[in-house]
This record gives C-alpha cells, sequence and structure tokens, in this order.
C-alpha cells in the first residue's frame, strides 16, 4: 500500500517540476507534462492543506471548550 506523499515532499516535487520548467533545453511538449503534472500537485496540495486547516479548527474548538 502506497503511502500518501507528506506535504513537504509534494512541495519538493513540485519544486523538481518548476526546476525542469526554467530549463532553457526543456521542449514545449515537456513543458506541458511538468505543467500538468505541476497542476497535479498544486491541487493535491490545497487538498492537503485543506484538511490540516480543518484539523487545526477542531483541536482550537476543542482546546477552547466549544
Amino acid at each position: 500500500m502506497d503511502k500518501e506523499k507528506s506535504i513537504e515532499q509534494t512541495f519538493a516535487d513540485l519544486d523538481q517540476i518548476l526546476e525542469r520548467l526554467e530549463a532553457a533545453d526543456t521542449s514545449l511538449e515537456d513543458s506541458f507534462v511538468c505543467y500538468e503534472a505541476g497542476m497535479k500537485l498544486v491541487k493535491s496540495l490545497g487538498e492537503k492543506i485543506d484538511k490540516v486547516e480543518k484539523q487545526l479548527i477542531v483541536l482550537q474548538e476543542s482546546i477552547n471548550g466549544e
């Protein structure tokens, strides 16, 4: 069973994609593949960050006794 990547690892993967996009020798086709992969990572990061934010809200409410 594959373990879900951490937020930090997902950011690292996105950083690698950005480096490939910025490389002068990256073809248009490779740029499109990188862009598509990057957008999937951005969506994944958004979902992960939303999940963490919801957990923080629940934690804060439990601390405040709400």
